[in-house]
């Protein structure tokens, strides 16, 4: 065994972290990008300054950005976060978990309220500006007293940010956060669950939010494996709802089969229905922290608050996740879905992100497959309209993929409407860019 195939699978081939810090201006371009496009895509992952880590979770967060304008590729650059755990790190990590300001900011970056947000669960978000420089921690104030989940929705109606925090140790262990549209924060809100589960992601509608109390729950016994969680199916599973600006005690419980989602798609009202699509997956975790052994598939959901019921529907059996809609249609009924695929399934050793994107009719579950091309793997799809007032399909899906056999990295641009098709743009990138996490597309004047 070699040196590297000796390393743990989130530091070797492609998900092993960049140390270089580069801006590039003078970018490869095939095709034509188009110039309706003015804004930044930008994309976090763990990235681990030191060069090493227990745990993929536990990376430094380094984000890679690609600026669009006029019809051109502008820049990309890449960025840590700087955090201190880069600028003042501990000689022992666990020392600084009760620091809310001690965050990776590697899991999701979102804008809201003219700021650009990179997020992790367990502390609070770390603002960055648009050349990706950071600008420091977020705590609206001091009035943000709880970490904040990685994904947070922005409601497209009201502007408002609606997010919550699952990392506390007593109870009520999860919180309900809103936060204006002018970011002031308006209410957090306990919310009571038997157990500390690992909640890293929930669904908002216009009128609710709905929190997802499944059984990855947490246990001291599988620290040494890496992160304090494993699966556990007699710990039942259910699905929370709440007014979104209810009170804690007004949440109401409805009972599902025992599974896990990492990432719903969307939510939204159905008259007393509320309906939503996600990425289940039968279990997570369930042999220790690095079990990627199940892999979601498309499902849909339907609560019936008079009943009590949830019907539980599996929409397409195709492996897919990292689910995102037009940013303009969270929490309303969207018609469309883009989800990346994934791979590898009965691995227990890694994740592995697929060759192919795929693009759901939610209303009927037809879909359409973006091939990416043999040994090419993909990331998270990201949408962006042609304008502010464009139809919800009327745009681009973009992200970045890898090429496993020339180890180089591309930033494409898909065109929404004519998915199957080859990009219409595709951008060289300078560097290799490791597999990570969640992303946004802000256009120009929204954090730009």
């Amino acid at each position: 065994m070699t040196a590297t195939e000796s390393l743990p699978w989130h530091l070797r081939d492609n998900w092993a972290p960049v140390q270089t810090e580069i801006t590039e201006t003078s970018l490869r371009v095939e095709g034509t990008i188009p110039p309706q496009l003015d804004g930044l895509y930008v994309r976090t992952g763990p990235n681990p300054k030191s060069g090493t880590s227990s745990h993929w979770f536990f990376g430094d967060g380094m984000l890679h950005g690609v600026r669009l304008q006029g019809g051109k590729a502008l820049w990309y650059r890449n960025r840590f976060v700087q955090t201190p755990e880069i600028t003042a790190p501990l000689a022992d990590p666990m020392a600084g978990m009760a620091d809310l300001t001690r965050g990776k900011a590697n899991t999701h970056v979102i804008a809201h309220n003219g700021r650009i947000m990179a997020l992790e669960e367990a502390h609070w978000p770390w603002v960055v500006d648009g050349e990706l420089n950071t600008v420091g921690y977020e705590n609206y104030g001091g009035a943000l007293t709880c970490s904040m989940t990685a994904h947070p929705k922005v409601c497209p109606v009201t502007g408002e940010l609606l997010a919550f925090s699952y990392m506390g140790f007593e109870p009520p262990y999860v919180k309900y956060i809103r936060v204006s549209a002018d970011g002031q924060v308006q209410q957090i809100e306990g919310i009571d669950v038997p157990n500390i589960v690992m909640m890293h992601d929930f669904n908002v509608t216009r009128n609710h939010a709905v929190f997802m109390d499944l059984p990855v729950v947490f246990d001291l016994s599988a620290l040494d494996n890496g992160i304090p969680f494993r699966f556990n199916r007699d710990a039942g599973a259910r699905l929370g709802v709440l007014p979104r600006n209810g009170r804690g005690s007004d949440t109401r419980w409805y009972e599902i089969d025992p599974c896990y989602v990492f990432h719903p798609v969307n939510a939204y009202d159905d008259g007393t229905n509320i309906v939503l699509h996600v990425s289940r997956q039968p279990e997570a975790f369930g042999a220790h922290s690095d079990d990627y052994a199940e892999v979601g598939r498309l499902w849909k959901w339907t609560i019936d608050t008079v009943s009590g019921k949830v019907t539980e529907e599996l929409v397409d059996d195709r492996p897919g996740d990292f689910g995102r809609v037009d940013d303009r249609r969270i929490g309303l009924r969207a018609r469309y879905g883009y989800l990346m695929a994934m791979a590898g399934e009965g691995n227990a050793e890694e994740p592995v992100y697929g060759s192919a994107l795929w693009k759901y009719d939610l209303d009927n579950g037809q879909c359409w497959e973006h091939h990416l091309g043999d040994g090419v793997r993909g990331s998270e799809p990201v949408f962006a309209p042609a304008s502010p007032t464009a139809g919800e399909d009327e745009g681009w899906v973009m992200t970045i993929v890898h090429n496993t056999r020339t180890n180089a990295s591309k930033f494409i641009i898909v065109d929404a409407q004519n998915f199957s098709a080859p990009p219409v743009a595709t951008i060289h990138l300078p560097q290799r860019v490791p597999y990570g996490a969640h992303g946004s597309w802000v256009a120009a004047g929204a954090g730009v």
